[in-house]
Parts: structure tokens; sequence; C-alpha cells
């Protein structure tokens, strides 16, 4: 099992825009795909010297190929509506975990 992480840090003045696109848009179309089987949302307890607010995305799915396939059909076009609504109001980074063990 493959857990495809996003973190991302989103300014306080988009916050309320970003959660309702994140809850109500954007997670859905994740899964729509067909290439993740769930997904959990974490705000990260931290301070940022930025500022903003962190929060982890965890979409789980079944292989590494699986998410090779997710980046070559799907991730273009999902990750630029988020650039084109947000700008640098959002800034992602992205983790691969490969899941060793579950308990």
């Amino acid at each position: 099992m493959i857990i495809y992480n996003v973190t991302t840090n989103i300014h306080e003045s988009v916050h309320d825009q970003w959660m309702i696109w994140m809850q109500h848009k954007h997670i859905p179309e994740m899964l729509a795909t067909g290439k993740f089987s769930s997904a959990k949302m974490a705000r990260v307890l931290i301070e940022e010297e930025m500022g903003g607010i962190t929060y982890s995305v965890q979409y789980t799915t079944d292989s590494k190929e699986t998410l090779q396939k997710y980046y070559s059909e799907d991730a273009p076009t999902l990750r630029q509506e988020g650039g084109k609504l947000f700008g640098e109001k959002m800034l992602s980074f992205r983790t691969e975990l490969e899941v060793i063990l579950e308990r």
C-alpha cells in the first residue's frame, strides 16, 4: 500500500474558501479518479514562521504503479485548479510513503 501525502500551507485570508474547495471539490475529484481508495485530512499541529495554517491530506492507493498513472493521467489537471484559485497563498509539497506495517 502507498500513501500519497500532500502537505499544504494555506494563508489565513483564503483558508475558509480553500477548506470548502478541498472538502467538496478537490478531495472528491481525487477519489473519483479511481486511483485512490481513501483520503484522510489532518491539521498539522505546528506554527509556521511564514504564518498560515498547514494541513496534510493522505490518499491511499494500492501500488506505486497506480500512483504513477495518477501522475500521468490526472495530476496536471487537478493541480492546476488549486494554483488558479489560490496562487501564492497556497504552498504544497508532496511525499510518497510505503506502508510497512499496519495494525
